[in-house]
């Protein structure tokens, strides 16, 4: 019986030292270590209308994040479709939902979000800034060409052509041919050239001459009071106009927000940081609505990401808009991911590998500085 043990021991041990490295190398992994296991197609939020970070040209998104998030799916190997949403509020619900699976564009990672969501590591350092309508180079006086063809004025001038009409055409049938009257002639033209020169010169106050005719002084008066009513409006207009002009050259950093109505959009962190300093805000959907708000004068003042008034300032608003100050309340972007996400880790570390390989500063380059 010992002698039988031994030969069996002694096989064994011969079929240990004979048997192949390799082979005893997939012996020993055979229960390797759990790995997060990755969907062949994800279901991406990205929100759009924040170039150069997320746009739609042509029913196409493009942008920064929009390449990054290919280059990533290129290294995990997977698919993706990209659900749009309008803004961050709306992309952060469907991360939270599990409505998709990740979300990428212009997501500032703060405090609170980090306590309901995972992010990945920064894939962008920005902060906040301020933008302002363009204001003459050099010259700190207000700008009154831009003034006088502002819409606010040429809407003015149109209502004055138009209530100028209707006392010249009473004024020019009741006083047409009158002897001793005003010197209007009976035909229409030259006539009404006169009688608008007649309401015109009134609205200044400098009539050389009034009716005769008793329906026509009664115009006349009204007309007087009217006159008075509009210059009275007229120089309001004006006066509004333009000391909302010198507020807006007044405003170089955030100190000077409070007491100004300054646009954003809902849900962002430039809202949150107006909210927390009780400065008077104007909320918009999109920030295409926020550039409107401030091109009108409804705004003093847009407060934002930094990197997305720098693209609109240089492409579709050069001229007419500017970026003021510093940066601000400096943050970071990142990718975002439901609490406990098997995708945050090999997320990641895509992100590391396109760094390491260049890929990332590819990018960078291209949206940021070679435009």
């Amino acid at each position: 019986m010992r002698s039988a043990m031994r030969a069996v021991a002694g096989g064994v041990l011969v079929w240990a030292i004979s048997t192949p490295p390799v082979l005893a190398q997939a012996n020993r992994s055979v229960n390797p270590p759990a790995v997060p296991q990755v969907p062949k197609t994800l279901n991406v939020a990205t929100r759009v209308g924040v170039p150069p970070f997320v746009f739609e040209e042509n029913g196409e998104l493009k942008g920064f994040s929009i390449e990054l998030w290919q280059k990533i799916s290129e290294e995990l190997g997977v698919q993706y479709k990209f659900a749009r949403n309008s803004n961050v509020r709306d992309l952060l619900n469907a991360v939270k939902t599990d409505k998709v699976d990740v979300g990428i564009a212009a997501i500032s990672i703060t405090s609170d979000r980090e306590e309901q969501f995972d992010f990945s590591y920064p894939m962008f350092e920005s902060g906040l800034q301020i933008m302002v309508l363009a204001k003459s180079t050099g010259s700190s006086s207000p700008n009154f060409l831009s003034l006088f063809f502002s819409p606010s004025l040429l809407q003015l001038f149109g209502i004055m052509i138009l209530i100028v009409l209707v006392p010249a055409h009473i004024i020019w049938f009741s006083e047409r041919g009158r002897d001793g009257g005003m010197e209007i002639s009976h035909s229409y033209f030259p006539g009404i050239f006169q009688a608008c020169w007649w309401a015109a010169a009134t609205l200044a106050t400098q009539a050389d001459s009034m009716p005769k005719a008793v329906v026509g002084r009664i115009v006349a008066v009204i007309w007087m009071f009217t006159s008075v009513v509009f210059v009275a409006y007229f120089t309001a207009t004006v006066t509004t106009s333009l000391t909302v002009q010198q507020l807006q050259s007044n405003i170089k950093g955030p100190d000077d927000l409070p007491g100004k109505v300054v646009a954003t959009t809902k849900g962002s962190t430039s809202a949150k940081y107006l909210s927390d300093r009780n400065i008077q805000k104007l909320e918009f959907t999109n920030i295409n609505d926020a550039y409107d708000s401030l091109l009108k004068g409804e705004a003093d003042a847009i407060v934002f990401d930094s990197p997305v008034l720098m693209y609109y300032a240089a492409h579709q608003g050069k001229g007419r808009v500017q970026v003021v100050g510093e940066v601000f309340q400096k943050e970071n972007y990142g990718i975002v991911f439901a609490t406990n996400s098997p995708l945050r880790k090999p997320v990641n570390n895509a992100l590391l590998t396109l760094q390491e390989k260049g890929i990332y500063q590819q990018l960078y380059d291209k949206w940021f500085r070679d435009r």
